[in-house]
């Protein structure tokens, strides 16, 4: 007779094919993470073990068995510029090619959501296979390709990137992002104020307006980080090295933490510390599964044609439900202040990221690039319940525009400047 546990995932799975509003695609995906979730998790020490299950860390339901990386960032130049042998391709020569060869790799570049979360610096990779288009035979093209992804990889996770630089593909997208205005792609404008143009950068202040896109990103602060054009912003503003990607993402609860918490002293002496050293625990026993059992790395193309490089994967070192943490923290020593309205609470945010950023940057894993996890400040997940994304202010509850930027700016910095330690 079927066991409870058995009688269970059929009900689960049932559920599945017999929904009403799922596509076939989004039933074969949920009906594969309910398989993978019937295996064991890999193996964990007790006491990790019961911070997953407890909430106090959060694996983002990536699965029990990760067979895949959760972000691959694939050298999409290399792969314009030699074609692949495995999917049988030769180089673009033109931009027809190199739109078309984009479109059939994308479709074989795994990720958590099943589709890519990186699309590539599409102006650096598309602008040398512009050869005697003028600018309205370009934009053709582009919008037809943009509206190809919206359809074909409707995933509001998938990232592409352009500037520092001007050129006629940039304006392109530009133009086709701002007219269409879809969810999907996202993309950021990578500005450098030395390289990029007065003009170029009032033109992505317009479309943000239009269509709330492109978002920011510091070029200089980046290659600093990563070496000039050595990374990617992807998925939800994501940086991560090139060529490589991100192996696994795991989440603290600072919330969950601080009300495990006796005072200020004590989190950041006893919990705060242990719960950093179990989420560690957490990503380790996930990439070595990654690593060595999965045999990801020894069988993709991606890797054999060198698009990808395991050693340029680097673990996600998440955090969230800063805000909450802060007050809770400050009623206990009676503090009347809150987080993002008086400088007490603020100076106990700040406090909180530094050790986290000093933790990371001083902490080996098993598996990754330099060895060492990265600080993220995560935007949260449709379950959470009573916390707020990262290091963000409550809705409802924030201050002047001003005051609530210049809060957030400083921990972001705190976040940035720990994988500058690398």
């Amino acid at each position: 007779m079927p066991t409870s546990h058995e009688n269970a995932l059929q009900q689960r799975c049932q559920q599945i094919v017999t929904s009403p509003v799922l596509s076939p695609e989004q039933k074969r995906h949920f009906l594969a993470l309910e398989a993978e979730n019937n295996l064991p998790y890999p193996q964990l020490p007790a006491e990790a073990r019961r911070a997953l299950d407890e909430g106090v860390i959060c694996d983002m339901f990536e699965g029990h068995a990760p067979y895949k990386p959760r972000y691959v960032l694939p050298d999409y130049a290399r792969f314009l510029a030699n074609g692949s042998e495995w999917l049988e391709l030769e180089g673009a020569k033109d931009l027809d090619d190199a739109l078309s060869l984009l479109t059939i790799l994308y479709h074989h570049v795994p990720s958590v959501t099943s589709m890519p979360v990186y699309l590539g610096q599409l102006d650096a990779l598309l602008q040398p296979y512009v050869i005697i288009l003028t600018q309205d035979e370009i934009d053709v093209r582009i919008k037809r390709f943009w509206r190809y992804l919206d359809r074909t990889l409707p995933d509001a996770f998938m990232h592409a990137n352009i500037g520092p630089s001007d050129s006629p593909i940039t304006r392109a997208i530009l133009r086709a992002d701002a007219d269409l205005k879809q969810v999907s792609p996202n993309l950021t404008f990578i500005y450098d104020p030395e390289i990029t143009p007065d003009d170029l950068l009032l033109e992505v202040a317009k479309n943000i307006c239009e269509c709330s896109k492109p978002h920011i990103a510091n070029g200089p602060v980046h290659d600093k980080i990563f070496t000039k054009g050595g990374y990617g912003i992807v998925s939800c503003y994501n940086s991560l090295p090139l060529a490589g990607g991100g192996s696994t993402l795991v989440r603290l609860n600072l919330k969950a933490i601080a009300e495990r918490s006796e005072s200020l002293d004590d989190f950041f002496t006893r919990t705060l510390p242990h719960y950093c050293q179990q989420q560690i625990a957490i990503i380790d026993a996930r990439c070595e599964f990654l690593y060595q059992q999965s045999h990801f790395f020894e069988n993709s193309f991606l890797v054999k044609e060198g698009l990808i490089n395991p050693e340029r994967f680097v673990p996600m070192f998440g955090m969230y439900g800063l805000a909450e943490a802060v007050n809770l923290l400050c009623e206990k020593e009676g503090i009347a202040a809150r987080y993002g309205k008086e400088a007490a609470a603020n100076e106990v945010g700040y406090r909180i990221s530094a050790q986290l950023a000093e933790f990371v940057a001083n902490t080996p894993v098993k598996y990754g690039w330099q060895k060492r996890a990265m600080l993220h400040a995560q935007s949260g997940i449709s379950s959470d319940i009573g916390t707020t994304p990262g290091a963000r202010l409550p809705y409802g509850d924030e201050p002047d525009p001003i005051t609530h930027l210049q809060t957030v700016a400083r921990i972001m910095l705190i976040i940035i400047l720990a994988s500058a330690t690398f």
